[in-house]
């Protein structure tokens, strides 16, 4: 079975409707061995504000060395976001292998007219996933209720009520006080229910859990929150306080709510595990969670918000009233069940509103949504049918001092978000077998893979559209005498599509794209960019910026894996240093801790002692000084001593990270580690290594840009070594070109690196194959390579260029 089929058949069930009761996903759960019996689960009910609060803890529990998974709902892009281990998605192979043994079981239970719905089937898969995975603890947003929820097929160890509105009354209850019973069956056996409910919701959920703890503002409640306004335009401060604990945190969610969803997360982090004031801090800060109150960008003020209720959209008005702006410009693209209404009346009176239609059968008519908006008085009102167009014209029309706000329900977030995290993907396509292997990455049928691999053969694009988008390139490509082939994928938001054609036939079809609708004016440029047909323009000049830059690496450290104690005086590393530079190094990259296997935290102070005398030292020379450094505190003090680039191998693992470099105004190295330091024998399933960490370096590039670093000075690392196998770690050197999708410049680490074991180079004798993958690096068009030993790398990297752009060589 292929992913396509097997997703295709989760999306199926959704033709059942929900019904209540937990009696369906306990047979289900039964006949996959009980797999949620030894789980540590954690329940998280309400009506706004659970999804954030999951998040939340869930990354608090990570930060205190937990392994925790992570169950939510609705996803933005891909189902496969609803389940994560340790902040990474389900595999595609676990999503196939979890319908491969339950699907003769569906196909019975269906047969008898009682088959699991698509939410009880999720559920599942959730709670499979956790077990195999060997999770400790199980973080599980309820879907609908508490009392009949799929998800309280488990007993938790803990549990909570976020808020409480009038939401789905003709399941639940007909009044606050019915739902808020409900919900409180959520209630852990052995502790009290942690809720922000107040007043007579709150007597309500008394009579059904008994022991509470009440987490809000109020001096009256057993914690007691603050939120102490935004700390810049991600974050904001928020104070908790218990009776014999108290916290002071910044959390990347604003609005006074999410100090209420910062408290209950807290709270029931220190019912679950033994955290620290450290975890709890850092934990709340790295709860990044997309499309709740999200900035993009700054001038013109751009936020994305799923606010989808009444409730969340009075939320959403009280924390846009926190910001300076001139007109409320707004886009909207709701689903045909929401209170229209109630929900335009609770949000402040735009300027302009477009309405558009999110591409799902749900979708509310744009002309009804508009019709909505024109009673609420907004003065200006038009339609499109997409959300991507909409916002392309609300941009349009803004001014630098305006706010653009996409609001109205998660898929609108979803679509417009695209216009920031859409990587269309260069495949490097030698034969049919490289063809082949593309497609069928992309969910196509064999049929027309089939069909399709001889004309994949010389450029090659895969992407991620809304269908009636990908329908329309489809159409277009082939016009131009060029192949598209879509994925079979039919069930979720997004489809994969694989573009094929000559450079000219891309021409074509782009400039037809150009002046077309559904967002493809957008998706046409980032073509042009990424097939160099109006190659961008750098704002900035680096040594990479025209050629492959050598980066010299300079450990001052007594422990690293291939030099440690070598050059950690500062005499031995300015003569070091001095040597690299007679060699023709770019760059010097100064290290003062090592992050090989094992490797011993150093504290902040002793970084700083290492790395600074050095950085001063170097910081009047001809090459960029870079620091390689995991932590804020020491990028910001060798940044003030000179230093010119920060090189984070543990991709902003300390919140605070991207603030310093985007004041200090420098690059920024970002790499994807699964651990840093590595921690030995640690395995990562991936489904396609290339795939995945692209994926997850897309995320961290723009919590990056949303701190204000531009783009072209974020450098992306694919990480090589760090959670890779040596196989997967020579397959992203063959395919490293692929990560010029994210827009970004491209680092490559490999220099001396385990991976050369698997070419039998043992430890000391891996320079030549060092050299050799240099050489490859650049050829294959990465910009940066980083080496302990440079007059051999700036030799193999001149070579490339000699064949590939000759014209770059003085003479």
């Amino acid at each position: 079975m292929e992913y396509h089929e097997a997703a295709e058949t989760l999306f199926g069930l959704r033709r059942f409707r929900p019904k209540p009761g937990t009696e369906s996903t306990a047979d289900f759960l039964d006949h996959l061995g009980n797999p949620h019996e030894d789980l540590d689960v954690v329940q998280i009910a309400g009506s706004n504000g659970k999804g954030s609060t999951a998040r939340m803890l869930e990354s608090t529990l990570r930060e205190a060395g937990l392994s925790v998974g992570l169950y939510t709902s609705p996803h933005l892009e891909d189902v496969r976001e609803r389940i994560r281990v340790d902040g990474r998605k389900i595999p595609r192979s676990a999503v196939t292998a979890f319908v491969e043994r339950s699907r003769e079981y569906v196909t019975e239970r269906a047969a008898d007219g009682e088959s699991p719905t698509f939410f009880e089937a999720m559920t599942a898969l959730a709670l499979w996933q956790f077990g195999r995975e060997d999770a400790d603890v199980a973080v599980l947003e309820v879907g609908i209720g508490g009392r009949y929820d799929a998800t309280s097929v488990v007993d938790p160890v803990a549990s909570a009520v976020t808020s409480v509105t009038l939401e789905h009354t003709g399941i639940i209850g007909d009044t606050v006080e019915e739902i808020a019973r409900d919900k409180a069956h959520v209630v852990p056996e052995r502790k009290p229910l942690v809720t922000g409910l107040s007043g007579s919701p709150l007597e309500a959920a008394r009579e059904v859990a008994g022991a509470v703890v009440t987490v809000r503002p109020d001096e009256d409640a057993d914690v007691r929150v603050a939120y102490e306004g935004r700390a810049n335009h991600t974050e904001a401060a928020v104070s908790v306080t218990g009776d014999d604990w108290e916290l002071e945190a910044r959390i990347p969610l604003l609005g006074e709510h999410q100090a209420e969803n910062a408290g209950i997360a807290a709270t029931l982090a220190r019912q679950i595990a033994d955290v620290s004031q450290a975890d709890l801090e850092r934990g709340l800060r790295n709860a990044h969670w997309p499309g709740r109150f999200e900035v993009m960008e700054t001038e013109p003020l751009v936020v994305l918000d799923g606010a989808h209720n009444p409730g969340a959209c009075e939320r959403l008005a009280e924390t846009l009233s926190s910001f300076s702006y001139e007109n409320l410009r707004l886009v909207v693209g709701a689903m045909h069940d929401k209170d229209h209404h109630e929900m335009a009346a609770a949000l402040p009176t735009p300027e302009t509103v477009v309405a558009c239609e999110p591409d799902l059968e749900r979708s509310e008519e744009a002309a009804v949504l508009a019709a909505v908006f024109e009673r609420a008085g907004a003065p200006d009102v038009r339609t499109e049918p997409a959300v991507q167009d909409a916002l392309a014209c609300t941009l349009e029309a803004a001014g630098p001092d305006d706010c653009v706000l996409v609001t109205g329900s998660l898929f609108a977030v979803a679509e417009a978000r695209a216009r920031w995290t859409r990587t269309p993907v260069p495949k490097s396509v030698r034969d049919r077998a490289d063809a082949r292997a593309v497609l069928e990455g992309a969910d196509v049928t064999e049929e027309t893979r089939d069909r399709t691999d001889g004309a994949a053969v010389h450029r090659v694009v895969r992407t991620s559209l809304q269908r009636r988008q990908a329908r329309r390139i489809e159409r277009e490509l082939l016009a131009a005498g060029g192949e598209c082939a879509l994925s079979a994928l039919e069930g979720d938001d997004r489809v994969d599509a694989v573009l094929m054609g000559t450079l000219a036939q891309f021409e074509t079809a782009v400039a037809r794209l150009e002046s077309g609708s559904n967002g493809l004016d957008d998706v046409a440029r980032e073509l042009c960019e990424l097939l160099e047909i109006e190659p961008p323009s750098p704002e900035r000049s680096y040594p990479w910026t025209d050629r492959p830059a050598v980066m010299g690496i300079l450990n001052v450290t007594p422990d690293s894996f291939h030099d440690g104690g070598r050059y950690d005086g500062v005499c031995d590393a300015v003569a070091r240093a001095e040597s690299m530079l007679e060699a023709g190094v770019d760059v010097i990259d100064v290290g003062g801790e090592s992050t090989r296997p094992g490797a011993e935290p150093v504290p902040v102070e002793a970084e700083i002692d290492r790395v600074v005398p050095v950085v001063e030292r170097l910081a009047d020379r001809d090459a960029l000084v870079s620091v390689d450094t995991r932590k804020a505190a020491v990028a910001e003090a060798a940044l003030e001593a000179g230093a010119d680039i920060i090189n984070d191998v543990s991709g902003l693992e300390d919140p605070e990270m991207r603030f310093v470099v985007a004041e200090h105004d420098a690059p920024l190295v970002l790499m994807h580690s699964i651990d840093a330091p590595v921690v030995p024998g640690r395995e990562v399933d991936y489904d396609d290594v290339v795939a995945d960490v692209l994926d997850q370096l897309a995320e961290r590039v723009l919590l990056a840009e949303k701190a204000g670093i531009d783009r072209e000075d974020v450098i992306v690392d694919p990480g090589i070594g760090f959670g890779k196998s040596a196989r997967e770690s020579f397959e992203l050197l063959d395919r490293i070109g692929e990560f010029r999708a994210l827009g970004c410049p491209i680092l490559v680490g490999h220099s001396h690196k385990s991976m050369f074991d698997r070419v039998g180079a043992a430890a000391g004798e891996r320079l030549a194959p060092t050299v050799a993958a240099s050489a490859l690096a650049a050829d294959r068009g990465v910009d940066i390579v980083r080496v302990h030993d440079v007059p051999e790398n700036v030799a193999a990297v001149r070579t490339a260029l000699a064949t590939r752009r000759p014209s770059l060589l003085s003479e």
